[in-house]
Parts: structure tokens; C-alpha cells; sequence
């Protein structure tokens, strides 16, 4: 077993300990009515959209995501939370230093022995989610999981659904695609990108993401025998039947989105297995982005 597949495997244990401490990190997050932002990069950027999107629509305050590259420094927040598995990601700890005496910031991290530490105001470790692989699977959920559960949105169902997910059997033949689409609406935009991420990185597979709605504006225009459309969520009227109207596959999400991230993910270690790839050595990357000064 790969150490991608092994993390990715304990995800539900992963995200019952993350519950269970949000109640003790309540002052370091975000708290109701504060403007914040949340950055990361990658992997951890598509996290941030998700929390950004659930905590402004759970009525908890104005808040933004951003990759850290691109922070706004023009625009003034109460609070900026980061998230960073590494701890040593070059752009996150630019963005920190910066912000040091101006802006509270707290860093969600894996490793707190890194230069984060002395950087952010306020940390949370979740290192009992640290991974030893170069693509993320269970510290970005578990990062999520413990923000869901600060806004009162997880339950125990959310488990019981990554369970089933990895359970189940993917669709027979999915793997076999050419081509994928993750497409979400709300904070699950955010999980529709981070799917097609894993399986770019893990597997090298044409994938693409979008908004469901934006998915009618041209981009169905590659769904054909061959292709797979994955719907994170509830989808639009209408659209699943467009999807296979072209002769493309339609997959639709019935667990709770994040347990559908899992789903995606093993069926990016599905598709690089098919292809013989090695999901533990993705071309190009590395576990952390350190830039040469």
C-alpha cells in the first residue's frame, strides 16, 4: 500500500479526533462577526475556498479566500487564518511576516517545530493528520473538518459517509476515462478543484474543474463517450441529463461532499495505478514549495 493510500484510509479516524478539539482552539478561530481571510496554497489554497464560502454562508461574517501569493495587502481583516501542512511553504510565510503586528493570524498546521510558529499569533497542530506523502489527502480534510466543526457543521453522519466511501467500490469502469470534471456549487468549489488536483498530481489526468453552473457555459463541449462529469453536492436541474445526453458519464454525489473528496481520491490512486504510475513520487512536485531567496 502506497502512503497515499494509507492516509487517505484513516480519514475518518482523522476527522473524529479534529472534532473533537475544535471546542479547544474556539479562541484562536475565527470568532462570529470578525472579517477574515483564509490562504494556503494548493491543495491548502482549495481548502480555504471551502471554509471561506461554509463560514459566510453560515451567517458567521465576511470572509474571503486567498492563494497566499495573492493576498490583497490593500484590504484590512480582523483575522487571517493559514493553512499549511509543511509549515515551511515560501509564499504562507512571506504572507505572515508581513502581517506580524498588524493583523492577528493563525496558522493550522501539521508541524508546529517549523518557522510557522514563531510567525503566526496563534497555531493549531493537527499533527496527529501529518502525512509522509507528497500529495495531501487527510491534513486537508482534517484542517477542514476541524473548521466545519468550529461552525457547528459537522456531524457524526460526515464520518459514517467517508467511511461508506472508502467501503464502496468505485463505479465500475470509471477509472478507465479519458478525461474527468469535478464540478461544485458553493463551499463544495472548493473540493471539485482539490479533486481535480489529486488527480493531476497523483495520476497526470486531464482534469478540470469548475462551478456547476459555469460547466453549460462551454465547457461541456469536451463531455463525450469517454469523459466522466462528477458532481460534488446537489446538482443543477437539468444538468445531468445534459451530461449524458453528449455520451459522457455522469457521476452524482450521494455522501456528504467532503466524504466525496475521499471517493475522488481513491479514484485518482485508482487511475495511476492503471496507468503505472506511482502515486507516493508525482512528477515534478515535492511535500513542501520552499522558493531559493
Amino acid at each position: 500500500m502506497t502512503h497515499v493510500e494509507d492516509e487517505l484510509n484513516s480519514q475518518p479516524e482523522c476527522w473524529q479526533r479534529a472534532a473533537g478539539q475544535a471546542g479547544a482552539h474556539t479562541a484562536v478561530l475565527p470568532a462570529p462577526g470578525e472579517r477574515v481571510a483564509v490562504v494556503g496554497c494548493g491543495t491548502s489554497y482549495f481548502m480555504a475556498q471551502a471554509a471561506a464560502a461554509l463560514r459566510e454562508d453560515a451567517g458567521q461574517g465576511e470572509t474571503d479566500a486567498f492563494a497566499a501569493s495573492e493576498f490583497p495587502h490593500h484590504r484590512a481583516y480582523d483575522r487571517v487564518v493559514a493553512l499549511t501542512r509543511s509549515g515551511t511553504t515560501t509564499e504562507v510565510l512571506d504572507l505572515l511576516g508581513r502581517l506580524k503586528g498588524r493583523t492577528r493570524t493563525t496558522a493550522l498546521t501539521a508541524d508546529p517545530a517549523t518557522p510557522v510558529k514563531s510567525l503566526a499569533d496563534d497555531t493549531v497542530v493537527l499533527d496527529h493528520a501529518d502525512e509522509r506523502s507528497v500529495v495531501q489527502t487527510r491534513f486537508a480534510t482534517t484542517a477542514l473538518t476541524l473548521l466545519r466543526a468550529h461552525l457547528g457543521l459537522h456531524t457524526e453522519a460526515v464520518v459514517e459517509d467517508a467511511r461508506t466511501a472508502l467501503d464502496t467500490p468505485l463505479p465500475e469502469g470509471l477509472a478507465d476515462c479519458v478525461q474527468f470534471t469535478f464540478l461544485g456549487r458553493g463551499w463544495t468549489v472548493g473540493l471539485a478543484n482539490e479533486a481535480g488536483l489529486k488527480m493531476r498530481e497523483a495520476a497526470l489526468a486531464w482534469t478540470e474543474a469548475y462551478p456547476a453552473m459555469e460547466y453549460r457555459h462551454g465547457p461541456i463541449s469536451i463531455s463525450t463517450a469517454g469523459t466522466a462529469t462528477w458532481m460534488f453536492g446537489d446538482a443543477p436541474e437539468g444538468l445531468a441529463g445534459q451530461v449524458r445526453d453528449t455520451g459522457g458519464r455522469w457521476i452524482g454525489g450521494t455522501l456528504d461532499p467532503l466524504a466525496e473528496l475521499v471517493r475522488a481520491q481513491r479514484l485518482a490512486v485508482a487511475v495511476a495505478a492503471a496507468r503505472g504510475l506511482d502515486p507516493d513520487r508525482p512528477r515534478h512536485l515535492t511535500r513542501s514549495v520552499v522558493l531559493a531567496p
